[in-house]
């Protein structure tokens, strides 16, 4: 990392009830500091609005389906049972998205979401409290093109409304934050909006915000003069993606396929979708049924924070989502004629010099004021990151303009597409919305028919728009990681981002120029590029930013392309039960491609390690928490040698061939004393580890969730191995001890077939459970039923409700 440079100025502590306790004195702080949104009337009520009822029947496994007349009251039950729920994480949420992480919980602790932001809090703040202090929530709010709707307003501002009541009414048993200062039923309709807007930036400027706030111009003391590598070949990708929020080790995504009727028993839509995502915190899913009667109702389960639906299923047609390869915002490079002087197509201009005021936490309990700096160009914040090439120097200087930083449209989009009547209807209300973040959608219909589509949000930057525009470090980004860094002296002219008349706004792509294709017999997509979304179609002559063509796929995606390829092969279709049971398979589809011809047993040979050859070539190839043998594939695999392009000897003696894109690579070189040697290494390791060679998964493998048992789990490292039932164990703080305690990966679940008159089967898990408190029974019930590799029969009618109800409870104000 390169030296931080940053003013911090220490104002003097404020005196608020120093003599009181730390508790008293935490409570006597507002918790919100920002304006209210423009449409609240003056005087209004501090309770908000008034009228609001919604019935709210809790079903097994806590899942809460709402059901009320308008859209404001379901909003106001949505919040409500969300709440109950996920109270910590929601608030912990609302405190980050007001800037005051750093008064909470001091300013030198780190919040990690998980998936892309990892910093400091008082990074965090910095970035956060500028935004507030911009008012860029407001301004959007106020645009009529940019910002959200009608309905989707008064969903947010029902929902805030649940939220206040059930806290207000409740106390907060998680220990996680029971008693805190911050749980106060004063949370506004505009900061659950910055809640939401700091979400869309999750794949953007979320990954820059230590490069954001700890930005400063080059000095003579740090003069900015890091080495950049002139040719593609000197770049280690690896690291580079890694800088990117990319890390080829730690990847973030999910699986989807979409079977219709030409490949299903039935002859109607089915779907199976697996989101991989963090186990807790921010991105953690919670399930809710949401109806109008006669006018609204959908099912499935939305991130925390999130009123709408976010991945789910109706009467018509059901969708689930996966992490898009298009990026979000590109860099501008600008000639610098000065330490804040850069050069515009219009003349010289000056940096945009901006301080911020931060609440800070001591260790004493006194509250401090910190002064910190950012910069901005007119296309967005300056970015201090010699990692991804981009650093402050003296002859340059770079800036990010980011699409999802210019809308706010994401709740628009969800609520809509949960109106839809099939995955025409679905995609067309999606591009209407014009705010799918960064995911790729998947869908079926009652119909059979069956859609794949990346048509998230874009910037409109073709290919030829690019080739002209990038600066010589711009082009190594863009040969590297696919990112081209455009020239920013002609950002405001004929580098600007470009218009789509189709396109919900401008700066972005429209429909006609994303990817997507509808058909009758299957898609799926496991965060590849949008290339190929099965075995026969290939999307081709889309701008390179949204993703490669004609390239490599991963082990993941290829395990994934065989679920239904492999069924109708054999000459059968898939059936509900078939379908939804391709979750549970737990194939590795790298052990079947080393495993061709006794490859990977002549590699182990070599090693002369008798016992941990003889337990692998007893694994039964699978991923089961009975099989044994799984951990000496996972430590080789991950042991295998990255090898440049240029040199001869590789893992496989059959490279890639974008002909036969789900077949190769193949054939292990056994050859290669690299492969042997990591061959190797991992029985080292397992045997250093004391861990038997033909241990059971299920022992090494276990639930990692807060609260949770160490229950065995089936699965495992999704990419490399081509695990589809993808998991991983990251900031571990649960069952440390054991081999691999799970916090990530396969998380909402959801088998949904459609049936005639028999209308919906749907089947969903969510593997960390309803309820983030451990102490409740929907903590770790799922879990549980996850690791026996079960299924949740989903109370969709108003007959199973009625039939799975634990309780109802009517919420009114």
């Amino acid at each position: 990392m390169p030296p931080v440079r940053r003013r911090s100025r220490l104002l003097a502590p404020l005196t608020v009830a120093v003599l009181a306790p730390l508790a008293t004195l935490l409570a006597t702080v507002p918790l919100t500091h920002a304006a209210e949104e423009p449409s609240t009337p003056t005087g209004a009520s501090a309770r908000g609005p008034a009228g609001l009822r919604a019935e709210i029947t809790w079903t097994e496994h806590g899942i809460p389906h709402i059901e009320a007349r308008n859209v404001t009251s379901l909003g106001y039950g949505s919040g409500y049972a969300a709440t109950e729920m996920t109270a910590c994480t929601l608030f912990d949420t609302l405190v980050t998205g007001r800037g005051q992480r750093s008064r909470w919980f001091g300013a030198e602790g780190r919040y990690n979401d998980q998936v892309t932001l990892d910093a400091t809090n008082l990074q965090v703040d910095t970035l956060v409290t500028d935004l507030r202090d911009r008012k860029v929530v407001e301004t959007l709010l106020a645009d009529e093109a940019r910002g959200p709707g009608r309905e989707s307003r008064q969903l947010v501002k029902g929902y805030v409304a649940g939220v206040n009541d059930w806290v207000r009414e409740n106390d907060v048993r998680d220990e996680a934050c029971r008693g805190a200062g911050y749980l106060r039923p004063d949370v506004t309709a505009t900061d659950l909006w910055y809640g939401v807007y700091l979400a869309n930036l999750l794949a953007s400027t979320g990954v820059f915000v230590p490069q954001i706030a700890d930005a400063a111009p080059p000095s003579p003391g740090d003069p900015g003069l890091p080495t950049l590598p002139v040719k593609a070949s000197q770049v280690d990708r690896d690291a580079l993606l890694t800088a990117l929020g990319r890390d080829p080790e730690a990847p973030f995504g999910s699986n989807a396929t979409a079977a219709g009727s030409a490949a299903t028993s039935t002859g109607r839509g089915m779907l199976l979708g697996n989101p991989h995502f963090p186990w807790r915190g921010r991105y953690h899913f919670t399930q809710q049924h949401l109806t109008i009667p006669g006018r609204y109702d959908v099912a499935g389960a939305s991130l925390v924070g999130s009123p709408a639906v976010n991945i789910g299923f109706n009467d018509h047609v059901a969708w689930s989502h996966t992490v898009s390869t298009a990026y979000r915002f590109t860099p501008y490079e600008y000639v610098t004629l000065g330490p804040t002087t850069y050069l515009t197509d219009a003349g010289p201009a000056e940096i945009e010099h901006r301080e911020v005021e931060i609440e800070v936490l001591g260790d004493d309990g006194r509250v401090s004021t910190v002064t910190e700096d950012l910069y901005r160009t007119a296309e967005g914040y300056v970015v201090d990151s010699p990692d991804t090439l981009m650093p402050w120097g003296p002859a340059s200087v770079w800036a990010l303009r980011d699409a999802n930083a210019e809308h706010l449209r994401t709740i628009d989009t969800f609520f809509d597409m949960g109106k839809a009547t099939g995955v025409r209807d679905l995609l067309r209300r999606q591009d209407a919305g014009g705010g799918m973040p960064w995911v790729n959608t998947t869908a079926a219909d009652r119909d059979g028919r069956v859609l794949y589509a990346d048509h998230s949000v874009v910037p409109n930057v073709p290919d030829a728009l690019a080739q002209q525009c990038m600066t010589p470090v711009g082009r190594l980004l863009e040969q590297v990681a696919g990112l081209p860094g455009l020239d920013g002296t002609r950002a405001s002219s004929s580098c600007a981002w470009g218009s789509d008349d189709d396109a919900q706004r401008p700066g972005i792509f429209g429909p006609e120029n994303l990817p997507s294709v509808v058909r009758r017999d299957w898609v799926m997509n496991a965060n590849d590029s949008y290339w190929l979304p099965n075995d026969v179609v290939r999307l081709e002559g889309y701008a390179a930013i949204i993703g490669c063509e004609r390239c490599e796929r991963t082990m993941r995606t290829r395990v994934v392309a065989a679920y239904v390829a492999d069924r109708l092969a054999k000459g059968r279709k898939e059936t509900p039960r078939s379908f939804r049971g391709h979750q549970y398979e737990n194939r590795v589809m790298i052990g079947e491609v080393m495993r061709a011809d006794g490859a990977l047993d002549a590699v182990c040979e070599q090693t002369g390690e008798t016992e941990a050859c003889a337990a692998l070539a007893a694994w039964d190839g699978r991923s089961d928490k009975g099989s044994r043998g799984v951990h000496l594939v996972e430590e080789f695999v991950t042991r295998l040698p990255t090898v440049p392009l240029d040199l001869v000897e590789t893992v496989w003696r059959t490279p890639f061939d974008p002909e036969e894109p789900l077949t190769t690579p193949r054939d292990l070189n056994t050859d290669n004393p690299q492969v042997v040697e990591a061959m190797q290494a991992a029985i080292d390791a397992v045997r250093d580890q004391g861990l038997a060679f033909d241990a059971r998964w299920g022992s090494l493998q276990v639930a990692g969730d807060r609260g949770a048992r160490p229950y065995g789990l089936g699965g495992g490292t999704g990419d490399a191995l081509g695990n589809a039932n993808a998991l991983a164990s990251r900031d571990v703080r649960d069952h440390a001890d054991r081999y691999r305690p799970i916090t990530y990966g396969s998380s909402h679940i959801q088998a949904i077939s459609y049936r005639g008159r028999r209308g919906v089967d749907a089947r969903t898990i969510l593997t960390y459970g309803q309820s983030e408190d451990p102490r409740s029974p929907f903590s770790r019930d799922q879990t549980r039923l996850f690791s026996q590799e079960k299924w949740v029969r989903f109370a969709w009618t108003d007959a199973q409700i009625r039939k799975d109800r634990i309780r109802r409870q009517v919420v009114a104000r």
